[in-house]
């Protein structure tokens, strides 16, 4: 069962896949496309998943592993 803990690996994941940067909606989509049914089986965090990646892709870049945010602007991944 996936957890919040397992979200920032989710964005750097979907985030490889799109070339190292992607808007929200497209980070979105590549985690639902890739993890579908682990979040489906996640229990709360199916109703809050989208919410928590927020909160994950924050976490990276408290880490320094995704670059400072632009309001509206797309998630980059750093070096």
């Amino acid at each position: 069962m996936a957890t919040k803990h397992d979200l920032q690996a989710w964005v750097l994941e979907a985030l490889d896949v799109l070339g190292g940067s992607g808007t929200v909606t497209e980070v979105s989509k590549q985690v639902w496309h890739r993890h579908e049914a682990e979040l489906r089986e996640s229990g709360d965090l199916f109703f809050t998943w989208q919410y928590d990646l927020r909160w994950a892709a924050k976490g990276l870049r408290d880490r320094r592993l995704l670059a400072p945010a632009k309001r509206g602007g797309p998630w980059v991944v750093t070096g």
